[in-house]
């Protein structure tokens, strides 16, 4: 079985998806199913194959999402003593060496990664070369336009 890590944050976001995919939106497709299936033939009902289809990738969803949780290794960043070691769960504060231009980072599991909101999966190559490195350590990374190197400025257990 694999083991997914997992902030405190990530897995009470899959439970409330899951919750609101069984609760809300499964009992919803059955009455969409139920309403097109009253329309008449179903060989040719567009709204009842597409209800069908519909609750097929919630269904798979809901199971997908049933397995992580059950194969979750929850990490509570916060209970973890402060080393500065780069950890996961740990934030970190890295700057570009050559233009001193400094990102913040959240290492999370790969379900919980959204770039955009600084969170980066533990098994992407920014985090795999940051883990286990400290504060003031200086990192490459190979990147699309070619190796960076980052100096890791703080780690926070936040």
């Amino acid at each position: 079985m694999t083991k997914y890590p997992m902030t405190v944050q990530g897995f009470k976001a899959l439970e409330e998806e899951h919750a609101h995919l069984t609760k809300v939106v499964r009992p919803k497709l059955s009455q969409d199913i139920g309403t097109a299936r009253e329309l008449g033939d179903l060989k040719e009902n567009a709204e009842y194959h597409a209800a069908r289809e519909q609750q097929g990738m919630v269904e798979a969803r809901i199971r997908d999402i049933e397995g992580r949780l059950q194969n979750s290794v929850v990490i509570d960043v916060t209970t973890i003593p402060k080393t500065g070691k780069v950890i996961f769960g740990t934030t970190v504060e890295i700057a570009n060496v050559e233009t001193d231009e400094s990102v913040v980072y959240h290492i999370v599991g790969e379900d919980e990664a959204d770039f955009k909101l600084g969170k980066i999966s533990v098994g992407s190559p920014l985090a795999r070369a940051l883990i286990a490195k400290e504060e003031g350590d200086v990192v490459s990374v190979k990147t699309p336009g070619g190796v960076t190197e980052y100096e890791i400025v703080e780690v926070r257990h936040v």
